[in-house]
């Protein structure tokens, strides 16, 4: 009977853990732009696809890190948006699609018009927006955590409005101090 009990102050432990993991609170695009005429913030979106392996380890291996957590939700709204997804979205006083989406096709589809518009080229890409819903700049490619704290330290603190030059760049990237862990 000791054991039993045992097992399952275990398996309640371990659950608790489990469900009480920190996320990334992931919104629509339409939502975030809402919540910033309340609340101004900047937004970031995680632009990927279904069929894109990268896109499941920045999902796994990033996007789950405790810092980054902790960071993306104190300081932005984050959005998640499938480019290939077949959700209509309003942005900018415009209503964007995708025309050409195949549900029945698997692996690859029709990019959607709002990643067109945005010139997502590669997946994953990560999109900053400012508190205003402009973007700032589109990031492509997988980045662990170290690497997406750059990005989202140079946004949020605006620093990006002081690099003007490939020299300020280098620059910026050789004194930032990494404070997330891996």
């Amino acid at each position: 009977m000791k054991k039993i009990v045992l097992f399952f102050a275990f398996v309640l432990l371990v659950s608790n853990g489990f469900a009480q993991k920190e996320k990334i609170n992931w919104m629509k695009l339409e939502d975030a732009l809402a919540a910033q005429t309340k609340v101004p913030k900047k937004i970031i979106m995680d632009v990927y696809t279904t069929w894109c392996g990268p896109c499941k380890m920045l999902d796994k291996n990033t996007f789950q890190n405790p810092d980054v957590v902790k960071y993306v939700n104190d300081n932005y709204y984050a959005v998640k948006f499938n480019a290939e997804g077949d959700e209509a979205v309003k942005y900018k006083n415009l209503e964007f699609a995708n025309p050409q989406f195949d549900p029945k096709r698997t692996g690859r589809n029709a990019q959607h018009e709002l990643a067109q518009a945005l010139k997502i080229t590669a997946y994953p890409t990560i999109v900053f927006f400012n508190e205003n819903g402009d973007t700032l700049l589109p990031v492509p490619g997988y980045k662990t955590p170290a690497q997406l704290e750059l990005y989202l330290k140079l946004f949020y603190n605006n620093d990006h409005e002081t690099i003007s030059s490939q020299e300020d760049w280098d620059r910026y990237q050789e004194e930032f101090v990494f404070q997330f862990k891996s």
